[in-house]
């Protein structure tokens, strides 16, 4: 074993996720990951001994709800080096990146401008971009990737001109695992004048982060990657930038007075969280952030490269098998077997005997149809890490791998 995988205490970390227990090997936490007993404990007594109403009820329980609320709104911001007013909780990354499509975009974008994406985005990154521009005639253009999978800043500084007004990049790809230089993406946006959005999705659980420091404009995370609920996430952006962008959604919390005649906005964050906000699950993202902030990030980036650098090296030692993206991916390793589909590995992976067990990958073009289509494959398997992912998942991996070949002759 690594000596990086030594940094965590594994069989203490293990049994905190309830999920993992009869020796389940979960690789998809890349999709979505395993809660802790310390964020199902937060959830239900949310749901039920401390459960009521938030920024309404004048009653004790409700200012305590609300204080709870307000706190954790404070957690999730301080985690990524940001302030309690620049967090807006949305019900994931992928709401968020459409909120600022629709929003920011909709006040700031007309006919004409540029947005720069990347060959390797989610489709939560793509998707709302390409509805702006149906709507007021924006154009994309699309950066290439390096020869490794990695966005090719070279050709976006090629490609940047006065005309683009916003960049749109993931910070960490949900398929090949390859970490963007946000920095030097920062300082190529503002070089033209853009703003510059960060999908954050797969790199607040594996990665320290820091907005204040990367000096992006927006950056956009879920909860249920960082080992906390599904249903919240949160967009993060310079507090003068969200105090210029109009609502979005109309209604509940987010108005500050309502007449027949008109209406107007309550301050931002506020503003953009229409209706009883997701309360449960705001406690529930707080509790996730202070479990990962008790074993460190740092640390669980060590552990995960340790296993990264040991899934490629078996993988690349079979003839049949090709693996994407760079050697130092961030805790995500996608490949493709000769003959074997994605789907069928997963499927036969997942099944369970007296001599193998059950292991769960991610087989798809995991919202990603354009990346699947410059690799020249329809689907991929992808085996995605977590602080609590050891090398017997590995084995149990490359076990089902040799297992499914022998199935296929």
């Amino acid at each position: 074993m690594s000596v990086e995988t030594l940094t965590l205490d594994l069989a203490k970390i293990r049994a905190d996720f309830p999920g993992l227990a009869g020796g389940w090997h979960y690789l998809d936490s890349g999709a979505t990951a395993q809660k802790p007993q310390s964020v199902i404990d937060a959830t239900v007594n949310a749901m039920g001994r401390d459960y009521a109403t938030v920024h309404r009820g004048v009653y004790a329980r409700s200012a305590n709800m609300t204080l709870a609320y307000e706190e954790a709104r404070r957690k999730v911001a301080a985690f990524i080096g940001g302030l309690e007013g620049e967090i807006v909780f949305t019900r994931g990354a992928t709401e968020a990146i459409n909120l600022v499509a629709q929003s920011w975009g909709g006040a700031n974008l007309k006919a004409g401008d540029r947005i720069l994406i990347s060959t390797l985005e989610h489709h939560s990154n793509i998707v709302p971009w390409q509805l702006l521009r149906d709507r007021v005639g924006v154009e994309i253009d699309v950066c290439p990737l390096t020869a490794d999978g990695r966005i090719d800043l070279y050709a976006a500084q090629r490609i940047l001109t006065p005309a683009h007004k916003l960049v749109a990049l993931a910070h960490v790809s949900n398929v090949l695992g390859s970490v963007l230089d946000v920095e030097r993406a920062v300082a190529l946006a503002h070089g033209v004048g853009a703003k510059i959005l960060i999908d954050g999705c797969q790199a607040v659980p594996r990665l320290p982060v820091d907005v204040a420091a990367l000096g992006v404009d927006f950056y956009a995370f879920s909860a249920h990657k960082l080992y906390g609920p599904t249903g919240i996430g949160a967009l993060w952006a310079r507090a003068e930038i969200l105090d210029a962008m109009p609502p979005w959604q109309g209604g509940g919390s987010m108005i500050d007075r309502v007449t027949f005649e008109k209406t107007t906005w309550a301050p931002a964050p506020t503003r953009f969280e229409a209706g009883t906000p997701a309360i449960i699950e705001a406690i529930g993202f707080a509790a996730a952030v202070d479990y990962v902030q008790s074993i460190g990030l740092s640390a669980i980036h060590a552990h995960e490269a340790g296993l990264v650098k040991t899934l490629r090296g078996a993988l690349q030692a079979m003839n049949d098998v090709t693996v994407f993206g760079p050697e130092d991916s961030a805790g995500i390793v996608s490949f493709v077997i000769d003959g074997v589909h994605p789907h069928d590995l997963g499927t036969i992976l997942d099944e369970a005997g007296p001599k193998h067990q059950s292991v769960a990958i991610r087989a798809g073009h995991h919202c990603a149809q354009p990346l699947m289509d410059h690799l020249g494959v329809p689907a991929t398997a992808r085996a995605s890490f977590g602080l609590y992912s050891d090398e017997s998942d590995i084995a149990a991996l490359i076990a089902g791998i040799e297992r499914t070949k022998r199935i296929f002759g």
